[in-house]
């Protein structure tokens, strides 16, 4: 090999964070850029772009790896293990912590790893994500499947199922009105005939509100992506 294609056949390593050894000590994980986005599994990434849009919150405590905290309520067990399932899946080597909070109903999903830069779309440090106008990245818009589990993790967030005179409905609440223009066009991509609300607070702050009340398409909705809240 030539001296002069020597820096052409060096792959630069990407890191995916910290491992912990069999004897406890952190070891630091590296892999080839290509076996990186091969591991990834985007439908999985989908699903968590969507949890982290809706009750997501991006920080550096230690100032070099962004970390994901994901805020839970203690009602609903079965849509937490969801989200730790799916960060151990994206994340094998990275460790998926529970943050408890005291005399609160609610707990923190914690994860450290640089490619949380890559993965959401917000940044840390630049305000929140109402501010920095955080949207459903294209790459979901642009699949059926992806968006279907986007959406299931938005309205598992920052949704809710419940009956209005016996009758099930789907809601997508946010402060954020491109989220939930987002939201509610992704639904109607699918088929669905979402209603599209805004009501002002006494806080001057508008919350904007998505919802899917024919009975047909609550049914559809709630069987086709596999949506609860438990």
């Amino acid at each position: 090999m030539k001296y002069s294609n020597v820096n052409a056949a060096v792959m630069e390593l990407v890191d995916i964070g910290v491992s912990k050894s069999p004897v406890g000590n952190g070891v630091r994980v590296q892999v080839p850029p290509a076996a990186q986005i091969k591991a990834i599994d985007k439908k999985v990434l989908a699903y968590i772009v969507g949890i982290a849009l809706g009750d997501g919150n991006l920080s550096s405590p230690n100032k070099r790896v962004t970390r994901l905290r994901i805020s839970c309520d203690e009602r609903y067990p079965a849509i937490a293990e969801e989200i730790i399932t799916a960060l151990k899946q994206l994340l094998p080597h990275n460790k998926v912590s529970i943050v408890r909070r005291k005399h609160q109903n609610c707990f923190d999903i914690s994860v450290y790893s640089k490619a949380l830069d890559e993965w959401m779309p917000w940044k840390v440090g630049q305000g929140s994500k109402a501010k920095q106008e955080a949207r459903v990245p294209v790459w979901i818009r642009k699949n059926q499947l992806y968006t279907e589990e986007c959406l299931r993790g938005l309205i598992q967030t920052d949704g809710c199922i419940y009956k209005d005179r016996g009758y099930q409905m789907v809601n997508f609440v946010n402060n954020s009105r491109l989220l939930a223009e987002d939201t509610r066009d992704m639904l109607s991509e699918l088929g669905y005939r979402p209603k599209f609300n805004l009501l002002k607070l006494s806080s001057g702050k508008i919350k904007y509100t998505v919802k899917v009340s024919r009975t047909v398409e609550v049914a559809r909705l709630l069987q086709t992506i596999g949506l609860h809240k438990s």
